[in-house]
Order: structure tokens, then C-alpha cells, then sequence
């Protein structure tokens, strides 16, 4: 049992309550994990800002979702994985390598097989990857600004990640049919 609570918009703080209604209108509800960032309005609004970001880079929508899925898998979180497998079919990621991510598998894709790997090198090492390791994931199609924005998809959904651990938030209703469980 945690001893952090999910807020809602009647218990969070005050500094905290636009955000909400920001989040309501994006998604049409608040999800549970702003409820337990909100906490932290700091750490609210740091989510939600390398968030933002990450959507800026160059790295296409499948791709970031690869970066999300591949970071939850590694972190163990039930809470993303779940919300991840929404947003990736939501952005048309080929079913199969879904399927992949989620089972901790090799996709199909050599690619996206490419750039899941290198994530997972670098949550693994800590950002030491060999320099093997970063021209291996730059012939594989993708650029040494891409190195960079995979860190930042990293440190967005590590903040998520282990949050969720410690709140054991609850993954919501829009989410729940993608529940995981880490093997």
C-alpha cells in the first residue's frame, strides 16, 4: 500500500488545478498519474513539459512510442505499458511490434528492432553505451541528435515510470483494457 494519494481536482493543490484542466480538455480526463504527480506540482509540471518536448523531436510518433514502451518494459511499469499500448495503436504502430515490446520480444521491424535495443542499452549501462553500441543504433538509420532525444524519452518516462512504483497508481479506465503484468 502506498502512502501517496491520486488527487483529484477538488484535493490538489491550488497551483495544480489549471494543469488539470488542461489535462481534461487533451484527453477528456485527468489520467491517475498527473493525479499522483500532483503531489509535486514542480514534478507535475516537469512531466509534462519533457513530455512536450519529446513530441518536438525527430523521432516519428511510432518511434516515440517505441522509446515509451521499451523504457516501461525495462522499469517493470504497469501504469505505462498500458497507456503506452493505447497511445501506440492510437498512432497506427504496427500490432505486431506492440505485441513485442509488451512480450519483451524482438520486433520484426530491423529498425525500430534497432532503436528499442539501444534504449534498452542505455537504461542497462546508464548511458555508458560503447561507442559500438551508438554507431551501431546511428547505421541503423538514425542520426546523433536522435542519440540525444532517445535520452530524453528515456529521463520523460523513467520520471513516470518510477513514480508509478512508488504510488501504485491505478491505471485508468481508458487504459485498462491494455493492462500488463511484468514477466
Amino acid at each position: 500500500m502506498s502512502i501517496f494519494s491520486i488527487h483529484t481536482a477538488e484535493s490538489a493543490p491550488e497551483e495544480v488545478k489549471p494543469v488539470f484542466e488542461t489535462g481534461k480538455k487533451r484527453y477528456g480526463f485527468v489520467p491517475n498519474l498527473w493525479g499522483a504527480l500532483a503531489e509535486a506540482p514542480a514534478a507535475l509540471d516537469a512531466y509534462i513539459a519533457l513530455g512536450d518536448s519529446f513530441n518536438k523531436t525527430s523521432l516519428s510518433n511510432v518511434e516515440r512510442q517505441v522509446v515509451l514502451l521499451a523504457v516501461s518494459a525495462a522499469n517493470g511499469c504497469t501504469y505505462c505499458m498500458a497507456a503506452h499500448t493505447v497511445v501506440a495503436q492510437m498512432n497506427k504502430a504496427p500490432d505486431d511490434a506492440i505485441a513485442a515490446l509488451r512480450d519483451r520480444q524482438p520486433l520484426s521491424d530491423a529498425r525500430l528492432q534497432a532503436l528499442r535495443a539501444f534504449v534498452e542499452i542505455l537504461i542497462e549501462k546508464r548511458g555508458w553505451a560503447d561507442e559500438s553500441e551508438v554507431q551501431a543504433f546511428i547505421g541503423a538509420g538514425y542520426t546523433r541528435r536522435q542519440v540525444l532525444e532517445v535520452i530524453l524519452g528515456i529521463t520523460y518516462k523513467t520520471l513516470s515510470n518510477y513514480t508509478n512504483h512508488l504510488v501504485d497508481t491505478p491505471v485508468d479506465e481508458a487504459f485498462a483494457r491494455e493492462t500488463w503484468t511484468a514477466a
